[in-house]
């Protein structure tokens, strides 16, 4: 008999044992195997007191985490998997073989273009360095197009005279001095130097504090190989020459930041507009196309004590239950899904794929396919027509730039959150600060703007906005989620239920209102 041994371990992890799961755990030889057991229950259903009815009211899930261990412990604890009940047959194992992306061939009109993320890969210091040089590097290539930037010489080609020279540089500080000038250090691979922007230049010194650290920018002026006074300054941009419009007459529509599993989600509203989705409106029946970005179940344990403000207390559980109401909208039009902060993913970015190990009951609808965040996706490509390229951001990196940068905190900009999305815009990178969100340090940048999109959507702020920026079209999705104390202490004024819809053909945007 190992109870002794088992009620030790429990104490030491806060968790009490009613006596008849103990007896039964207790008939197992392996008690090592025991505890793995008793610790997935514990994660698996968020409680302290492991009861036969906790067994009993979670067994699919606790079925599943069974087959998480290893196989030795699978054979030796069969019996008492029995004894518990949960020897029934599982529509799902968890390790998801049987379930993968459905092939893209499935989707002709649908295709994501980006795909940054490498599974397993060790993180390094050395990771870092390459992938700097590498986004300096992408981003001078993009700098070099520009024709204002004349006379481009590396910093350490700067002379005692430089006169009418351009240089590019990743800015690594930034300083006010007492005569309110405005000083930068930057550094290419060849060099460092300074560059001074004169405060009797007020036009030049307003641009000058849009620059955020680590950014890349093009620098025109005069000096020596020691400091740059500036005349100019040239951001990277982003811009395109023309609105694309399809030969064909469809739609497509932005949605996120469901919070699904959250006791404040608004369901009655989303059913609403599933209901909507799957009607005889005229309009309705054009939408081809809906993306989902990020946040689409609230989680698990993403907040200190977030337990209680959770209707849903299982991440398997939140998306299984999401998966039966986007189960509802029709076939035909597809569901393009990227993560967010509260997916149960790494928040380091470019952030994965939704793991299918949680999320299972998503990947098992025909007409869904999962992206990164972020990730880039072209649609409607049909007829000799091209398609129309999406960028979706679940924009974790924007509440950043709306505390840092200075016309941005006068806006009070995460309010008006389509005024930062032009900012990452401007400088061709979602988040151009390191300490702005989590950098997975690829050899190459996944949140550089490398290719430039027809649309730009992102959420996570929570507010609905949509707009143009040098023929981009910019898009802020709203929440599906009540307000919630944390929003009303942070003066956050979100918009809920609001959904912009695209026609492919007409460019027409509307925004139909659910709330």
């Amino acid at each position: 008999m190992n109870s002794k041994e088992i009620l030790k371990f429990c104490m030491q992890n806060g968790l009490l044992i009613d006596r008849d799961v103990l007896k039964l755990f207790s008939e197992v030889s392996d008690v090592e195997s025991v505890k793995l057991v008793i610790e997935k229950i514990k994660i698996n259903t968020g409680q302290n007191f492991i009861t036969r009815n906790l067994v009993d009211e979670n067994r699919a899930q606790l079925g599943r985490a069974f087959e998480t261990l290893p196989e030795e412990s699978q054979r030796i604890l069969e019996t008492l998997k029995i004894k518990l009940g949960l020897n029934i047959e599982i529509s799902r194992e968890v390790s998801r073989e049987s379930i993968k992306q459905k092939p893209l061939e499935e989707f002709s009109d649908v295709k994501v273009l980006t795909q940054h993320v490498v599974k397993g890969k060790k993180i390094e210091v050395k990771d870092f360095i390459t992938f700097f040089k590498n986004r300096f590097n992408d981003m001078k290539d993009i700098l070099q197009e520009r024709a204002e930037l004349d006379n481009l010489v590396s910093i350490n080609k700067l002379s005692e005279n430089s006169y009418g020279v351009s240089v590019i540089g990743i800015v690594t500080s930034k300083n006010v001095t007492k005569n309110k000038n405005i000083i930068f250090e930057i550094e290419d691979i060849t060099g460092k130097t300074k560059v001074l922007v004169n405060n009797n230049k007020p036009d030049l010194v307003e641009i000058a504090e849009e620059i955020s650290l680590d950014s890349v920018i093009g620098f025109k002026g005069s000096g020596n190989k020691d400091i740059i006074f500036v005349n100019e300054i040239i951001f990277p941009e982003s811009a395109l020459p023309e609105r694309k419009k399809s030969f064909v007459d469809e739609s497509v529509l932005f949605i996120g930041d469901l919070h699904f599993g959250s006791k404040r989600f608004m369901r009655k509203n989303f059913l609403k507009f599933i209901e909507y989705l799957n009607s005889e409106d005229e309009e309705a029946k054009k939408v081809r196309y809906l993306f989902l970005v990020g946040d689409i179940v609230t989680g698990v344990g993403n907040y200190p004590n977030q337990e209680v403000d959770l209707e849903i207390k299982n991440l398997e559980e939140q998306f299984s239950s999401l998966a039966e109401i986007l189960g509802m909208i029709r076939k035909d039009i597809k569901i393009i899904i990227s993560p967010g902060n509260h997916d149960g993913v790494r928040l380091m970015e470019p952030q994965p794929m939704i793991d299918e190990k949680y999320a299972w009951p998503i990947y098992d609808l025909d007409n869904v396919i999962m992206t990164e965040n972020p990730a880039t996706v072209n649609i409607g490509a049909k007829g000799g027509f091209s398609g129309i390229n999406v960028l979706a951001y679940h924009g974790f990196s924007f509440f950043y730039y709306v505390n840092t940068i200075p016309f941005l905190m006068k806006m009070k900009a995460a309010n008006t959150p389509e005024v930062i999305m032009k900012y990452l815009l401007k400088n061709r990178h979602l988040a151009p600060t390191q300490g702005s969100t989590q950098y997975f340090p690829l050899e190459k940048d996944g949140l550089l703007i490398r290719d430039i999109p027809d649309i730009f959507v992102s959420g996570h702020t929570h507010k609905s906005g949509v707009s143009y920026y040098n023929n981009i079209l910019v898009i802020s999705i709203s929440t599906w989620e009540e307000m919630t104390p944390y929003m009303e202490k942070v003066g956050s004024q979100p918009d809920f239920c609001k959904v912009p819809m695209f026609n492919l053909k007409t460019r027409e945007v509307k925004i139909l209102d659910f709330e």
